[in-house]
Parts: structure tokens; C-alpha cells; sequence
């Protein structure tokens, strides 16, 4: 479908459907949160002619448009446990041992899976809590030259598998576990709200190199330049959990990332050399902020409008953008899978609304 084509089909869904969205602003119900009516975002948004990011933005639209009108996608895989557990499974997922498991001679063959707790403990709270998820594609043969699911390099010993899953509350989920043996083993997983609600991204990174050296990330990354313009404030629920982890209360430098763009003041982030911090601080408090945040979009007054909707995903591709400009893992995998695999990857599935 041509953008021309794109964009004038969801100018007409606009036309229907603006008559039925008269209110803009949001009521964040949950009685656990002191939240104001929050910021309607009507009218900000400006279609750019011919912008690549902005033909993506109208094709995700329609895309969300047509999941909500109950279309059939024959790539979508309906809820159910089992099918998510095939899905993992295809990979070997959850796995058991590490591609370098014959190194683990003092500890183990689990010792080099570090954060594997992390993505079975995510896979399961998502199937318990939820709504209408579903397992989606990482790639499409049809359009992309590379499978994003699975890649594998035998020789240097690593190896990375992905996920990526759909819900009423969010968008886009995606899950990634790279495993190198006791050289680097990383988790990392992105929550998208889904537009309807302007929220932040939540955004979990840990890694550790040689054993020795752990970096841990987790943070509600905001999409707009005040907290205020979200549909809730929400680092009032997140300072009492960061305050809990006294090693979690680190400041990142500026060698990658402007702390200013796209990360909170209540961002966890700690570099450590002391594995316990990963047991004792770091997994609580990842469960915390998902469970938070989660309560935070099924707490929240959706707004179905679809101006506002396109603002708040031209913000999270404004995110994508910026994220995929900066990300430090593209030389690590650069180094692992080869230029074009990496570079096709960052921007088609760890960051696809970039520019």
C-alpha cells in the first residue's frame, strides 16, 4: 500500500470517527495513584509530507485501527499459554545451559544463563496479566532481507533469540536474551503502551561481561519533555521502589545517552562488580517497575482519539530514532552477527518506528 494510499484511508477513518471522540482529557482511576486529568493531545500532532517516519506512523495507525475492529492477521497468534510456550520453545527457550557451558567447570552449567530468571519470570507475569496477548512476529520474509527471531555465531560462541508479543494495554513488547557464555550475557526488554495511552516507554537493560562487571538499566522513559504531558505523573510511584535498592541509584555517563532525553529522575541505573546486586536488588526491583507500570496503563483512562493517538506514536518514534542513533550494542553485535544482520536489526526490530 502506497503512503498516498495509507494516508487517505486513515484520513477517512479520522473523519468517522472524530465525532466520536468529544473528550480529550484523562481520568487516572486507580485509587492508588494521585493523578490530575492529564494533557490532551488533540491537535499537536502535523502530518509531514513524504517523511518515512510519518508514513510509518499513519501505516501503525491503521495497523492498531484494524487490530480494534477485530480484522483477521493471519501472522497474529491468538492468547493462550500454549502458544506462547511454542513460540519459546522454537528456540529452545527457556534454555537450561549456555552456549558456553563447558567453561562453567567450578559453578555449573547454569551459572553463565544469569538473567534467564529475568525472562521466565516476564513471560510469566505477562500470561497472567495481560489482556489479549499475543505472541507477533520479529520479522516478516516478505519484507525483510533478515529473520530477527534467531541468529547464531558457532564459532565465536554467542548466540541471541528474540520475542516480540501484542496486548489490549500495549503495543509492542519485545524481549531479547543475547548469550555469550561467561563473556557477556545480556537481557533486554521494551514495553510500547499502546497510543491510546500516553504513557512512558519502559524500557529493562542488564548485562554482565567476564563475570566481573554488571551494568543494570530500568526506567519509565518518558515520550515528551514533561512529565506533566503524560496522561499521569508517575515518579512518585517509582521513587519509594528506587529508594528500597541503594545500588540501583546510580548516573549514567553522556558517552551514549543525554540523560535529559528520554530517561526519568527515577531511572535504576548501576554499574557493580558485586553479582549479589543482580539477586538482592536489580530482579526486585525490574518486577516492581513492570508490575507498576502495568498497573499504570489498566489504571488509566484510554483516549481513543485518533489525533491524539498519532501524536503519542510520533513520540515513541522520535524514541526509536533517537535510541537507534545511539545504542551502544551495535558494535557488540557487529562484532557477533556482521554489519548488515546488526544494522537491519536495530533499525527493523529493536527500534522499527526510527527514522
Amino acid at each position: 500500500m502506497t503512503i498516498t494510499v495509507v494516508k487517505a484511508f486513515t484520513t477517512s477513518i479520522l473523519s468517522s470517527k472524530l465525532s466520536l471522540h468529544q473528550q480529550h482529557s484523562k481520568t487516572f482511576l486507580s485509587r492508588s495513584f494521585a493523578c490530575s486529568s492529564g494533557q490532551s493531545v488533540f491537535g499537536l500532532s502535523m502530518y509531514i509530507e513524504g517523511s518515512d517516519t510519518s508514513s510509518k506512523v499513519e501505516r501503525k495507525l491503521l495497523q492498531l485501527i484494524n487490530n480494534e475492529q477485530q480484522l483477521s492477521f493471519p501472522s497474529k497468534i491468538p492468547i493462550q499459554g500454549h502458544h506462547i510456550d511454542e513460540a519459546e520453545a522454537k528456540y529452545g527457550m527457556p534454555w537450561k545451559t549456555s552456549i558456553g557451558h563447558e567453561e562453567n567447570s567450578t559453578s555449573g552449567d547454569n551459572a553463565s544463563l544469569l538473567y534467564m530468571p529475568f525472562w521466565e519470570w516476564q513471560i510469566s507475569f505477562m500470561k497472567n496479566n495481560l489482556t489479549n496477548l499475543s505472541v507477533v512476529p520479529c520479522s516478516n520474509a516478505a519484507i525483510h532481507r533478515h529473520d530477527y527471531h534467531y541468529n547464531e555465531n558457532e564459532q565465536k560462541g554467542a548466540r541471541i533469540v528474540n520475542m516480540c508479543f501484542e496486548s489490549d494495554e500495549y503495543r509492542k513488547i519485545r524481549m531479547t536474551y543475547y548469550d555469550a557464555g561467561q563473556k557477556t550475557q545480556v537481557f533486554n526488554s521494551v514495553w510500547y503502551p499502546h497510543p491510546k495511552y500516553n504513557l512512558p516507554i519502559l524500557g529493562v537493560d542488564v548485562l554482565a561481561f567476564n563475570q566481573q562487571k554488571y551494568l543494570a538499566i530500568t526506567d519509565y522513559q518518558p515520550i515528551h519533555d514533561a512529565e506533566e504531558k503524560h496522561a499521569c505523573t508517575y515518579e512518585h510511584l517509582l521513587k519509594p521502589i528506587r529508594d528500597d535498592y541503594p545500588n540501583l541509584k546510580g548516573r549514567m555517563s553522556n558517552k551514549f545517552y543525554d540523560e535529559n532525553q528520554f530517561f526519568s529522575k527515577q531511572m535504576v541505573f548501576s554499574r557493580f562488580e558485586d553479582v549479589n546486586v543482580v539477586h538482592d536488588e536489580f530482579y526486585p526491583a525490574f518486577q516492581r517497575y513492570i508490575m507498576t507500570h502495568v498497573d499504570l496503563l489498566q489504571n488509566t483512562k484510554p483516549d481513543e482519539n485518533m489525533r491524539s493517538m498519532r501524536f503519542v506514536l510520533e513520540r515513541q518514534a522520535s524514541y526509536d530514532t533517537y535510541s537507534a542513533e545511539r545504542d551502544p550494542a551495535l558494535g557488540l553485535l557487529t562484532a557477533m552477527f556482521g554489519t548488515d544482520w546488526s544494522e537491519s536489526y536495530m533499525r527493523e526490530f529493536l527500534f522499527d518506528m526510527s527514522d
